[in-house]
């Protein structure tokens, strides 16, 4: 594996080595020829990639089971983080452009966990054992977050080189996980092709990717498949395709595929997480007048197993879901479901940024074996500089499991979250976001229990 990651960075390196190289000799012929624009030119022209994020996060979870001692149960957990992006994007010279961002995150306290060891942290000092904390996965981290090469020799066309954010539709199933303070960025090349009016593709080979724990996977690679239609200016029709041959991407077992039972009475993992997604996405706002406009959305997908993953790996997805925009407030109810096989896989979206649907309070990063049908409603406001968000959930299983003390149930429990935007101006945002989880019917495979999370942001973007 070290030799494959050293291959891919000399590999990058080199690619940034030619590309610089390239500009700078064409540089070196418009001082001659044209000098009133140059390399250095597209430099100061270029526009920044940094932005600066404090968060105070605090986790109150109820009922928790002893984790290290008979005598210790989980401790809440106040996580105070700051991260800071740092980055320039030239503009183009000669079709070339050049990005890089370094990201660091640094934890201002050490009271909770950050989700990225099993082991004891800090064991030798005089301060808690970090795995009595409830989870925040906000890792200390300094590394690259981006580094490519774009270059727009082809009209209408856009070839992207290097680590990069990716975000496509609702990122339900391709997305930078952007609310985490360590974010999921890839490795590998994307083209954006809009030669065809109102229709915008998009294709990427990705070898590796940057996970929010740190965790950096190069065991497989991830193909993408995106292309969308624009109706009109608000309303279109997504087809896609993912295509991954990562094997494994940390989910745990009994999550990313509860498997069949062994002799034991235990779980069986899925054996390979290799999988391709299919789907169609139909979303938009249709507006009747200035004051009035209909919301809508209906989207399909099929999952399945791929490039020799587990045979259990067969689900599907879909969201159905409508409302209404009057000035500025908006309100919809939708039901989004992630079936399960039997119990033997449930669909997945390990490459979304998840936190943003199944609540926010994280229950469901991964979906349950026994899989989710999740109805919510939610609702919008605006208010000069303020951005009002509201939403319920009612969060139960595809089928039937077995409860705690016997028995069966369907119901998950109960979700709602709010939040308030404050843009102080265009470049300070601050934000103010809570939410509740309660449990309903208890889950035999893994307690889902009563949680509460606050978050405090503050943002500066330059």
């Amino acid at each position: 594996m070290k030799q494959n990651l050293t291959f891919k960075l000399n590999f990058l390196m080199a690619c940034t080595g030619l590309a610089i190289a390239s500009m700078a000799q064409s540089a070196y012929a418009d001082e001659q020829t044209e000098p009133e624009y140059t390399f250095l030119d597209s430099i100061k022209e270029g526009k920044p990639m940094t932005i600066f994020r404090f968060r105070y996060e605090n986790v109150q979870q109820d009922g928790n089971a002893p984790v290290l001692t008979p005598a210790r149960a989980l401790e809440d957990a106040n996580a105070f983080t700051l991260r800071s992006l740092i980055g320039w994007q030239t503009s183009p010279f000669h079709n070339f452009s050049l990005a890089a961002q370094l990201i660091n995150v640094a934890k201002l306290n050490d009271n909770y966990n950050d989700g990225t060891s099993f082991t004891p942290i800090n064991a030798a000092s005089n301060q808690p054992d970090r795995l009595g904390f409830a989870k925040v996965v906000d890792p200390d981290q300094t590394n690259i977050n981006q580094a490519y090469i774009d270059w727009t020799g082809i009209k209408n066309t856009k070839f992207r080189l290097g680590r990069q954010q990716t975000n496509l539709d609702n990122v339900r199933f391709i997305g930078d996980i952007g609310f985490r303070q360590v974010m999921q960025v890839f490795d590998g090349i994307s083209v954006t092709n809009k030669t065809t009016p109102d229709t915008n593709v998009y294709l990427a080979h990705f070898e590796s990717v940057n996970q929010i724990n740190t965790r950096y996977r190069t065991a497989g690679a991830l193909e993408i498949a995106n292309m969308k239609y624009s109706i009109s200016p608000t309303e279109s029709i997504t087809g896609y395709g993912y295509f991954s041959r990562f094997d494994d991407l940390g989910f745990g077992n009994g999550w990313f595929g509860a498997g069949t039972l062994n002799n034991n009475g235990k779980l069986n993992a899925i054996a390979n997480q290799s999988n391709k997604t299919l789907g169609l996405r139909l979303d938009g706002i249709h507006p009747f007048n200035p004051n009035l406009r209909a919301l809508y959305t209906a989207e399909y997908a099929k999952q399945t197993d791929y490039s020799g993953g587990d045979s259990r790996i067969d689900a599907h997805y879909y969201k159905l879901g409508g409302g209404v925009g009057i000035d500025a407030f908006n309100i919809r109810i939708d039901h989004e479901k992630l079936s399960s096989n039997n119990g033997k896989f449930s669909f997945q979206t390990p490459f979304g940024t998840n936190h943003l649907f199944q609540g926010w309070v994280d229950k469901f990063l991964a979906t349950p074996g026994d899989g989710i049908k999740d109805t919510f409603i939610t609702a919008t406001y605006r208010l000069d500089d303020f951005m009002f968000f509201a939403d319920y959930h009612l969060i139960n299983a595809d089928q039937d499991f077995a409860k705690v003390g016997g028995g069966t149930g369907d119901k998950y429990g109960k979700e709602w979250n709010a939040a308030i935007t404050y843009n102080v101006n265009s470049n300070i945002m601050t934000k103010l976001e809570y939410g509740k989880f309660t449990e309903s019917d208890q889950y035999n495979a893994g307690r889902i229990r009563d949680t509460d999370k606050l978050w405090l942001t503050a943002m500066y973007t330059f």
